[in-house]
């Protein structure tokens, strides 16, 4: 770079970390080597006359260089001034296009560097300035090199340098000092019985490992790491640390010890020669490790080709990758969308009416003049559903919760009861909570009732054969549709399934080997369903095969007091931190014939169908019950089995309810038409 410049310095220094958070790595905007941008006064945007000249760029190994030229305008010679009388000594840098991992700069592009009044990163600071002379003579004053942030500058060394090792120590940043200790810790483990010392917090919220922290040290502050490890080696003890040894310590022969043994000499005490890997060799692996990504790969490939044996004592404990532990749970993605669909009440107690307009009597009727007008009859059900309280209860020891400092265990906790809680919710809603009817835990399935065993009024439940000889999930598509008119819910249903019977389902194939079904979304239109939903907890009932309905049509009740609520308490006693989170609420379908439940039978049972239906003669009483192979009818008030033929009349206004059950072997197509009621 010729010298007409105004003033030079580092506009950005690699590796270090800025005030608002990120920290540039080295060659981060090297594809801008020997670019110009604009000189601007504090990034002032908005006036062009903050435009003071430009900079040219430089790019190093240790950062970006920038030299500055001032313009002819006033604001850029009042500038010239401040730079020169050193009342301003900073740079900074204005970069978009930013590619960042873990708030490390990995890429930029530097769009201008300003004149400010502190900079944003420790290692941008003004270096040179110069004074143009009427003449057109030049002084670079180099005595008068501002340095920002207690970085000083390097001047060619003349063998007379009297920094004591204290003062490039403390020249480290916090983060490069926890990395000496680390490493010496690491070097007296495996040369004595010592025990290593803590890594401390080598990684922070930037993710920096040890090859980043190393390698934005200067050449001086490396060669002090090598030094410092070698005199711990010698005397197998931390006393190399202690802040008195580095005091009376200098990097000069005259003043104390010299730095003549290297970080990860191998050999013996007493001289013996054994591999050694050099301070170039040191460089050479910290430029592999930021080629490769793995500073333990590129050591390895090293020792190898050196003879360096018991290499992995070199490097750190395993860290894990995340703060908090990992679930390992069922899929959940299901449960907030169903619990988001389904229809909220503010009333707990949850009550419905339906009047069957289906039966003969409720049509209307063809008028002849002069006979009597005949009213209609039909009967109006009702059905109340009140709330049960749902729960999930927790307990920490105090003294783990105190010792637990990687993260906020109370916090992790809580998550992890709402999580359950609404798990556990959502799967009553669906199937029921799978547990014995004895147990003290289930969840009363009358005040969260579960579409796939409501009522038939409210859910029609398809049997379908798979597992026959000949048989496919063909089969399940066709019953899904022949079935389709029972389904009268709102408009258009939700298919809730398992990954298992989705796999089958996208397995078939056509007579030329084709998938019949490519996508999720070819199925649902097949189904005429909104979208195929994945319920892992369905896995515990193998024979449902899936529900169809719309949440919708689904009504959660609570009071207001029965909302979600999380509760915490501490046992004095037993020093245990308590927490309860519950609701109480209530569930159920609100709209007759709503949903649909799918469910698979034994491979070996026959299919009975259609259904042979009892006759009834309305005059005399008498109904009539036919003989089908198969299938047993039974009184459904009494459950007394009712023989073939001809039943006892019945009473004026006496009714008979007839239930058809298949015998074992045998099934139903459907629950829908397996049921009579006769009324004299």
């Amino acid at each position: 770079m010729e010298a007409d410049f105004d003033f030079s310095g580092y506009v950005t220094k690699a590796g270090l970390k800025c005030s608002d958070g990120r920290t540039i790595m080295p060659d981060a905007f090297k594809h801008q080597d020997t670019l110009q941008v604009p000189l601007v006064w504090q990034h002032g945007h908005n006036d062009p006359e903050n435009v003071l000249g430009h900079v040219v760029l430089e790019n190093r190994t240790d950062g970006v260089y920038g030299y500055g030229f001032f313009n002819k305008s006033g604001k850029a010679e009042h500038a010239r001034g401040l730079v020169e009388h050193n009342d301003i000594s900073a740079m900074s840098i204005w970069a978009n296009d930013l590619i960042e991992r873990a708030g490390r700069v990995l890429h930029g592009a530097i769009r201008e560097v300003s004149l400010v009044l502190s900079g944003a990163n420790p290692g941008a600071f003004i270096e040179n300035v110069t004074l143009r002379h009427s003449d057109d003579d030049e002084t670079v004053l180099d005595d008068e090199a501002i340095i920002y942030t207690g970085l000083k500058l390097e001047h060619a060394s003349d063998g007379d340098d009297d920094e004591t090792i204290a003062d490039i120590y403390n020249s480290m940043t916090e983060k490069q000092q926890e990395v000496v200790h680390f490493m010496i810790g690491e070097a007296l483990a495996t040369d004595g019985d010592d025990e290593p010392l803590a890594q401390s917090s080598i990684e922070d919220d930037d993710n920096a490992d040890i090859s980043d922290v190393y390698q934005s040290m200067s050449p001086k502050q490396q060669e002090l790491v090598h030094f410092m490890i070698g005199e711990a080696l010698e005397s197998n003890t931390g006393d190399a640390l202690t802040q008195s040894n580095l005091d009376d310590n200098t990097t000069d022969d005259t003043k104390g010890n010299e730095m003549k043994r290297n970080v990860f000499e191998s050999g013996d005490k007493n001289g013996a020669k054994a591999p050694v890997i050099s301070h170039d060799d040191m460089k050479t692996i910290v430029s592999d490790a930021a080629r490769t990504g793995s500073l333990k790969h590129a050591v390895t490939e090293y020792a190898l080709a050196h003879g360096i044996t018991n290499i992995e004592t070199l490097f750190p404990d395993a860290k894990a990758i995340s703060d908090v532990p990992e679930w390992i749970a069922r899929r959940t993605e299901w449960v907030s969308d169903l619990l988001g669909a389904c229809r909220k009440s503010p009333f707990s107690r949850i009550k419905t009416l339906s009047a069957d307009l289906t039966f003969e009597s409720a049509r209307a009727k063809g008028y002849i003049k002069g006979n009597l007008k005949r009213e209609e009859f039909f009967g109006v059900a009702s059905r109340t559903t009140t709330p049960t309280t749902i729960y999930k209860k927790q307990a920490l020891d105090r003294d783990d919760v105190i010792d637990i400092t990687d993260f906020d265990v109370i916090a992790w906790l809580k998550a992890e009861m709402r999580l359950m809680l609404d798990e556990e919710l959502a799967r009553a809603i669906l199937m029921g909570d799978g547990r014995d009817v004895a147990s003290e835990d289930k969840i009363n399935e009358q005040n969260i009732r579960p579409i796939a065993k409501d009522h038939e009024l409210y859910t029609t439940t398809v049997n379908v054969n798979v597992d026959d000889a000949g048989s496919s999930m063909t089969e399940v598509v066709d019953s899904v549709i022949a079935n389709r008119f029972r389904l009268k819910g709102t408009g258009l249903p939700t298919f809730y399934t398992t990954e298992y019977w989705i796999a089958r389902f996208l397995l078939l194939r056509d007579a030329d080997g084709h998938r019949m079904y490519k996508t999720l979304a070819e199925l649902a239109a097949e189904l005429r369903v909104a979208n195929v939903v994945a319920v892992e907890a369905m896995l515990d009932d193998p024979d449902m095969i899936g529900i169809i309905v719309n949440p919708v049509d689904y009504v959660l009740g609570a009071d207001s007091g029965g909302n979600v609520s999380m509760f915490d308490d501490f046992d004095i006693d037993y020093n245990k931190m308590k927490y309860l989170i519950e609701t109480r609420c209530s569930g159920a379908l609100t709209k007759v014939k709503s949903a649909m439940v799918l469910r698979r039978v034994a491979a070996a049972t026959v299919l009975v169908e259609p259904v042979t239906s009892p006759t009834f003669v309305k005059s005399t009483g008498v109904v009539t019950i036919p003989t089908q192979t198969g299938v047993t009818y039974k009184n459904e008030t009494t459950g007394a089995t009712l023989v073939a033929g001809a039943q006892p009349a019945l009473a004026v206004g006496q009714s008979l309810k007839v239930l058809a059950t298949p015998n074992a072997g045998y099934y139903f197509a459907t629950n829908a038409q397996d049921q009579w009621t006769f009324t004299r």
